[in-house]
């Protein structure tokens, strides 16, 4: 776990042979650790010996398991995403089924949480950006089609043919 690379879950990795090039990092370690003074000289000499004689990871975790670096770090936590922007990206896609219903919301909780976002440092701009233009691609196609209806409209009420307007006459 500390010196070499895992292989997956399904190989026992403490009993798999270690490399020279293992064994260098085991001691690279080892040096390291006396170097800061956390191992006399006495230590490290017999640590480096056990190192170079280890066969297998096991032998090798061992001797570095108690030196900083000799154990995995521990992974960092990942960022919580912004609940508005999962809000805003879920009413993006919500258009299809509910139409200008969620066109709006998408637009506010989408700026609203990329704000929250920008402000604390938690994740999911890229949700809320992809609610944004859902939302805004939602707004104006809906736009198109309240204009192209209404040019229908007035096309129809026309007869099918818009005259244009009389000459005006001054007086």
């Amino acid at each position: 776990m500390t010196v070499g690379p895992g292989y997956g879950p399904g190989i026992a990795r403490a009993q798999m042979r270690a490399s020279t090039v293992d064994r260098d990092r085991a001691v690279e370690l080892i040096t390291r650790a006396y170097t800061e003074g956390r191992l006399d000289k006495d230590e490290h000499d017999a640590r480096v010996e056990r190192a170079m004689t280890a066969t297998t990871f096991a032998d090798l975790d061992s001797v570095v398991i108690d030196l900083p670096g000799g154990r995995p770090a521990a992974p960092a936590p990942l960022p919580r995403t912004n609940p508005l922007a999962i809000t805003s990206l879920v009413c993006g896609v919500a258009q299809i089924m509910f139409g200008p219903f969620a066109t709006i919301p998408a637009i506010v909780c989408g700026h609203i949480g990329r704000s929250q976002i920008r402000r604390t440092g938690e994740g999911g701009a890229g949700v809320a950006l992809a609610g944004l233009v859902l939302g805004w691609t939602g707004l104006v196609l809906g736009l198109l089609a309240i204009a192209g209806i209404a040019a229908l409209a007035v096309s129809a009420a026309h007869g099918g043919q818009i005259s244009p307007l009389p000459p005006v006459q001054a007086p």
